[in-house]
């Protein structure tokens, strides 16, 4: 393992306050850690521009895809127990996904391979996301999704359970495990967590990992007391020629986040802080023990976890500008080859980010951790990212 120089770090600082100074972010915070040591905090700008907020250690951001690498530990933590397994259809949880088909030239073709638990850690299921409108897939998903968001805020609000169930009826991509597609597999998982262990999805979360590493600012949703910790939601207003405050509920996630949602999301729906994801980032970095040497998952379970599972068929349609040089696997991208990616990093390296800037990295030859966290619409991977990522690696000596 070799040891991070300090004080070349101190450029992370730098990063921050360029990205408020060219209104890229609201503001912005950064940690690094090795071997669950915390080696740097900074942070600038605002979590609120209009109430000039400043973005401080305790800001609470919503994950998005972050919310990702928590459902997978879940995942794997009934797979231990017996409770799961890997090639087990998702219609032995959920009926609705019976007797499933893809289109290909105008042909409903029946599945060879039922959607299994594998598929959905993997993204190989052919589920998707809404926002192509090229393929019925496409089509009804976001129809599906538009439905959540309409009675989000109503009596009516669909469930984690009801909304899958109804996923499984809508036309899959391709045949699962023929390809890697970047989807609702992680909803879908979150669900069978639910069915799995007999307690709400969030529950289960709460207390299998959150209540243990005492993420105690983690969960689907920000109590009142909490609200004026909560960040505002960015975007770049192309006509003011500046950042304005949004209000999206993106993917079925309330972005006031004010109440305990009828939909869980294991896929995007978690609000924490930098703190609480370095204790969940640290438990990963350790193996899977935390703090008083208690194991939350073991070794040979981490192993699992954390290694890429794509195999080259799969990968060809894994082409994300950002992940040349990463396979993927468990819900999270590993670093296969450090010589084809875009950035510096480490072979082993793993990970995930979400779509308002919440960004993990964990290196776990030399125990590092990297994280950051910010607020604006569709910035998962930057070029600041990779400026983060580039000083952070080249301090390894």
């Amino acid at each position: 393992m070799r040891t991070l120089n300090v004080n070349k770090l101190a450029r992370l600082q730098e990063i921050l306050s360029e990205m408020v100074e060219a209104q890229f972010v609201s503001g912005s915070s950064c940690m690094v850690l090795q071997s669950g040591r915390e080696l740097c905090y900074y942070e600038a700008g605002y979590r609120n521009i209009e109430e000039k907020k400043p973005l401080t250690r305790d800001t609470i951001f919503r994950l998005y895809s972050m919310t990702k690498p928590m459902t997978a530990v879940a995942a794997m933590m009934l797979l231990e127990e017996g409770r799961l397994d890997l090639l087990t259809p998702v219609s032995e949880f959920f009926p609705g996904f019976q007797n499933q088909f893809y289109i290909r030239d105008g042909k409903n073709i029946p599945v060879q391979t039922p959607v299994q638990i594998r598929h959905l850690l993997n993204m190989t299921s052919g589920l998707t996301y809404p926002g192509g409108m090229e393929q019925e897939t496409d089509v009804q998903t976001g129809a599906l999704i538009d439905e959540v968001v309409a009675k989000l805020h109503t009596e009516e609000a669909l469930t984690t359970c009801e909304i899958v169930e109804r996923l499984g009826a809508i036309p899959l991509l391709f045949e699962p495990g023929t390809r890697w597609n970047y989807g609702l597999s992680a909803d879908v998982l979150g669900a069978i967590v639910e069915k799995a262990s007999g307690m709400r999805f969030g529950e289960f979360l709460k207390k299998r990992i959150f209540e243990p590493l005492e993420m105690n600012d983690t969960a689907f949703y920000v109590p009142r007391e909490k609200q004026e910790r909560l960040a505002k939601v960015y975007d770049w207003d192309t006509e003011k020629h500046m950042l304005v405050k949004r209000e999206p509920d993106h993917l079925g996630i309330s972005t006031r986040m004010e109440r305990d949602p009828a939909f869980e999301s294991g896929g995007a729906g978690l609000a924490s802080t930098i703190g609480d994801v370095a204790k969940f980032a640290n438990m990963l970095t350790a193996r899977g023990k935390m703090p008083d040497g208690k194991s939350l998952i073991s070794e040979k379970t981490w192993e699992y976890l954390t290694g890429g599972k794509l195999d080259p068929a799969q990968r060809v349609s894994m082409d994300w500008e950002n992940l040349p040089g990463f396979n993927y696997g468990n819900l999270m991208r590993v670093l296969e080859d450090p010589d084809k990616c875009v950035s510096l990093g480490t072979k082993g390296e793993y990970g995930w980010d979400g779509w308002l800037g919440a960004y993990m990295a964990n290196d776990p030859e030399n125990e590092l951790t990297l994280l950051i966290m910010n607020q604006r619409m569709n910035t998962g991977t930057t070029l600041y990212t990779r400026k983060m990522r580039n000083i952070v690696f080249s301090s390894l000596e």
